[in-house]
């Protein structure tokens, strides 16, 4: 698979919708994750992420404006124990009430399904990484429909294991952009990561649609000592432009 920048990615697709980032840093010391979301209605353009001890959620920025919470409030960041778990949904309270009672990632997304936003059915993207003491392994999961029909489910689940120094791999909602969104197909993309946690942030940020982005959430963890630096940005909120 070849190897691309997600600065070309993504200057190449106006609405990926909102995508996941896992690798390993360049010198094979640090897991980098990044997660973003986009959106066009006032809504879904009406959040921002806030940092809630070691995971993410979601936040209206202007309550008065919300309309509906249901598919856009939500922790797309939890931690539990030597996993980090990541997703574009409330599947992540899935995936963390699922480890807390010793099942698996694959299982509790096997109890869920897309988003049920006709015609569009958006995908549930999800990530989960798991710490050996120096070493990480990661999965990636999408479930989406069949050419958009409703009735049926696909699930794919993608598992990573000791991945390379200075890759990682991607995955999005929406494959381009079209009317309804088409869903991301095939494997997970095969990026380059880097060793620098804001010049991997800025890099995502200047290269999402401008018109479309709403939130970024980066962060990198140390294998050495697992201590973490986070970055987010926001439309929202000064200098997220």
């Amino acid at each position: 698979m070849e190897i691309s920048k997600l600065s070309k990615i993504l200057s190449e697709n106006s609405y990926p919708g909102r995508g996941i980032a896992i690798g390993l840093t360049p010198d094979g010391k640090k897991l980098a994750v990044a997660y973003f979301i986009m959106g066009r209605s006032e809504n879904s353009r009406n959040r921002i992420f806030v940092a809630d001890g070691s995971d993410l959620r979601t936040k209206a920025f202007d309550e008065k404006k919300l309309t509906d919470p249901s598919l856009i409030i939500y922790y797309p960041v939890r931690v539990l124990g030597n996993h980090l778990i990541v997703t574009n949904g409330d599947q992540t309270d899935t995936v963390f009430e699922a480890l807390k009672n010793n099942t698996t990632f694959e299982v509790a997304l096997n109890s869920r399904e897309f988003e049920p936003d006709a015609p569009n059915f958006t995908p549930r993207i999800s990530g989960i990484v798991e710490f050996q003491g120096k070493e990480i392994s990661y999965k990636l999961s999408i479930l989406k429909t069949l050419n958009g029909n409703e009735n049926t489910s696909i699930r794919n689940y993608f598992q990573f294991d000791k991945p390379e120094s200075g890759k990682g791999h991607f995955i999005h909602t929406y494959q381009e952009d079209g009317n309804p969104l088409p869903s991301f197909e095939g494997e997970p993309r095969l990026i380059e990561t880097n060793d620098d946690i804001d010049e991997f942030t800025n890099e995502i940020w200047s290269y999402l649609n401008k018109d479309n982005k709403v939130s970024l959430f980066v962060r990198y963890v140390d294998l050495t000592d697992l201590s973490v630096a986070t970055r987010i940005k926001n439309v929202h909120e000064n200098g997220g432009l």
